[in-house]
């Protein structure tokens, strides 16, 4: 009983750590009270996605000197407050930037691996399904959150620096008390670093670095839809409503996708699960001139790429734990995690072609071609030995 308990509170951890992924229902207000052109008003979501797998990466190597239950709770607390930081932002955009790019970034870091590397602990047999469970979280409570924070800027008339500090506070509470819950199993050990691969050991692996370019090009495609998707639609009268429906879409799919493409993973080999996630991904951003055209398929297009990108959270850590070790989780995974900087760039490229041409169309364009390269990439890959570096 105890572990189901446990994934629950993983769950919930992972819902406050993924607040950012709601990010695009503030854009267009932030928009309007700072004059912040498309590509600046993304800025705090990119520097988000730089700052959390670097600090991802730093707190693995001393996850076994705070152990767990502190990691969590510290990181939790850290993201809330960095959201309540950001609410000052109406005095100065620089504290929305440091708040959410920079303070949530760090704590997000902090947290993140703790639920992931303690809930393959209790489940030992179900390594990919109880991945996607424990980090559904993540996407699915981006659809929450957007949702709470459509209506605080719409409903009740508050500017999104109000609704950051709103947030910021549930964040702070939900995710220390779902903190705490954060312990292994008896007998099990308090480190993911028994005995230690050296961080040049894994970088030097052929796999690791065709794993690292493989993510970084299928999380570049999620993060150029997901943080611009308000403006993804072309209808002006209706873009709000629908832009706001779309990113709980896309949050809805995401939680999803981790559950489904980790029973996928369970269920065959790791080299045809990521080709296929690629692939399936470079399909739904080519259809994206057509589907865009009806507000029914723009939210289909919203499912489909949250559901996609979801896969990558889940595919890309059990394979890492499938080859290197369950004990070598955080270590392995907290490096490779850093796949997320260069991605995190691919909103404000998207935003700068929408800004050039008034169009999101060659950009998705070009993300579908990389997309389609990487699942030729995967076929490169040596997964039968990829636990020897």
């Amino acid at each position: 009983m105890l572990r189901y308990i446990i994934l629950v509170s993983a769950v919930i951890m992972q819902m406050c750590l993924g607040a950012t992924y709601s990010w695009s229902v503030y854009v267009q207000s932030l928009r309007s009270l700072t004059g912040l052109s498309q590509s600046g008003a993304q800025i705090p979501f990119t520097l988000f996605y730089f700052i959390f797998p670097l600090s991802m990466m730093i707190a693995g190597r001393f996850l076994p000197k705070l152990g767990t239950r502190r990691s969590a709770m510290t990181g939790g607390f850290i993201f809330g407050l960095g959201w309540v930081i950001a609410g000052f932002g109406s005095n100065s955009n620089i504290l929305t930037v440091l708040g959410i790019g920079l303070i949530s970034g760090i704590g997000a870091g902090m947290a993140y691996v703790v639920p992931i590397s303690v809930c393959v602990k209790w489940f030992p047999k179900n390594k990919g399904l109880v991945t996607g469970i424990a980090v559904a979280g993540f996407g699915g409570g981006a659809a929450l959150v957007s949702q709470i924070g459509g209506l605080l800027i719409a409903n009740w008339m508050k500017t999104p620096f109000e609704a950051f500090q709103i947030l910021g506070i549930a964040f702070m509470v939900c995710s220390c008390l779902a903190g705490f819950m954060m312990i292994i199993p008896a007998g099990g050990k308090q480190t993911e670093l028994s005995g230690a691969l050296y961080g040049r050991d894994i970088i030097s692996s052929p796999l690791f670095r065709l794993l690292y370019i493989v993510m970084a090009i299928g999380l570049a495609a999620g993060f150029a839809v997901n943080a611009n998707l308000k403006e993804l639609f072309p209808d002006i009268k209706t873009a709000a409503a629908v832009g706001v429906a779309a990113v709980s879409c896309f949050a809805i799919a995401n939680a999803a996708g981790r559950i489904c493409w980790g029973w996928i993973f369970d269920r065959i080999d790791s080299r045809r699960a990521l080709q296929a996630n690629l692939i399936a991904q470079a399909i739904t951003l080519l259809l994206f001139p057509v589907l865009v055209q009806y507000a029914a398929g723009f939210l289909l297009l919203s499912f489909l790429v949250g559901f996609n990108y979801g896969g990558i959270l889940v595919l890309y850590v059990s394979t890492v734990s499938a080859q290197w070790g369950v004990n070598h989780v955080g270590q392995v995974y907290g490096i490779l995690f850093t796949s997320n900087i260069p991605a995190s760039l691919a909103p404000i490229f998207a935003a700068m072609i929408y800004d050039r041409f008034a169009s999101f169309t060659p950009a998705l364009v070009i993300l579908s071609l990389m997309l389609i390269a990487a699942a030729f990439v995967v076929n490169k890959m040596d997964l039968e030995s990829a636990g020897k570096v």
